[in-house]
């Protein structure tokens, strides 16, 4: 059974984190996705700590499956060279500001002349248009111009910076992973590519649909700590056991609930599920006294028999080890000619029919140069000169 996006042309221009992980969802799927970088420096990603050997841990998580090819899109032989991949390109994506790519003479106005059937996706923080459309900005600034940064921390300490990058990836990457798909089933009908505007902000702002509602239907503002599924509630909560680590409780329904205070011999709670205030404060604390008095792995084993939704607070080492993340293979190794076998992170989409595979390993900067350009009629003395010329 062939790959589910195999004869997909990829050309990708975006540099970081939200265009990468899009594109590589592509290419585990069997996209060729050629990656264009700068040449000498390439993708930003790559100077990241933690270096592995060569080559940043996070780009190397980033990348499998691509091709890259440096190539300076300031020079007219670059610009020549982008063209010709582009009239055979299914897709371009790319995570300039707003205008960048119509200064070097490369929009999708121009594309589109070459390549009616592009579709061309576009990741900024801001959109295409708009007041903010110039303005830079990164996952927090666009976590906290949503109002989706409030909703972590408490009163006490006030927002907190989260964990993940989740406007990059839940905004950006995974928006216009599904643009591109669904421009490509449009353009199957219609035969004509079109234009996918993604903006970080606006993908965001679709994640709050939960939250939201406290807002638009009671005039309520969600704060970290005060509502109920950011903090505020005993019943969907974190605590810290006998043990130093902690576990967390996320229960919702009141069957739940139920076998929950009949488990820590607390039937009189039974009625007091969504308490509020002072009384939801009260309640945190004699949860918190009953949690530290066995240890996390003793409180997982018995909220696990009794059918309790709760999960230990895992690292990165003891996540890693579960068995349930390595029954579904999400840890998985690959061998890189300089880096040596290097871990990567599994597929999140199972196919029963066109699963993902790691065909090839994170490229070298500009390691498929030659692959590229010598299927384009470059001889070795054209490429010389291009790299004479610092083209590519």
């Amino acid at each position: 059974m062939p790959a589910a996006l195999q004869d997909l042309k990829v050309l990708d221009l975006t540099r970081l984190l939200p265009g990468a992980f899009c594109t590589q969802l592509l290419a585990d799927y069997g996209a060729d996705v050629l990656k264009i970088e700068q040449p000498g420096a390439g993708d930003y990603n790559r100077q990241f700590a933690p270096i592995n050997k060569a080559e940043s841990g996070s780009f190397l998580l980033l990348n499998r499956n691509k091709r890259s090819l440096t190539l300076n899109l300031k020079t007219p032989e670059g610009k020549a060279i982008f063209l010709r991949l582009a009239e055979e390109a299914d897709v371009i994506v790319e995570g300039f500001r707003p205008g960048v790519m119509k200064r070097l003479g490369l929009d999708y106005e121009i594309l589109e002349r070459a390549n009616p059937r592009l579709v061309y996706c576009a990741i900024s923080g801001y959109g295409q248009d708009g007041p903010a459309a110039q303005a830079s900005g990164h996952d927090l600034n666009y976590m906290a111009m949503t109002g989706a940064l409030q909703l972590f921390g408490t009163p006490a300490t006030g927002p907190l910076v989260p964990g993940l990058s989740i406007a990059d990836v839940g905004g950006g990457s995974l928006m216009a992973a599904f643009g591109i798909l669904a421009a490509l089933q449009a353009r199957a009908t219609s035969g004509h590519g079109q234009f996918v505007d993604i903006s970080m902000v606006d993908g965001l702002v679709s994640w709050l649909c939960y939250h939201a509602a406290d807002y638009l239907f009671s005039g309520m503002e969600p704060r970290g700590g005060e509502r109920p599924f950011i903090g505020g509630a005993p019943c969907y909560n974190v605590y810290r056991c006998r043990d130093g680590r902690h576990i967390s409780l996320g229960i919702i329904e009141d069957h739940f609930w139920h076998r929950f205070c009949d488990l820590i011999e607390r039937p009189d709670l039974k009625t007091r599920q969504w308490p509020d205030g002072d009384d939801a404060r009260e309640q945190y604390a004699l949860l918190s006294e009953k949690f530290a008095e066995a240890t996390c792995d003793s409180w997982a084993r018995r909220l696990a028999a009794a059918d309790i939704p709760a999960a230990p607070v895992n690292s990165m080492a003891e996540a890693f080890d579960e068995p349930q993340l390595r029954h579904r293979q999400m840890l998985l190794h690959i061998d890189h000619p300089v880096e040596g076998r290097i871990p990567q992170l599994g597929f999140p989409i199972k196919f029963s029919a066109s699963p993902g595979a790691m065909r090839s390993p994170p490229p070298q900067l500009g390691e498929h140069n030659a692959e590229i350009l010598g299927a384009l009629g470059y001889d070795e003395a054209a490429l010389a000169g291009l790299k004479a010329r610092e083209v590519i």
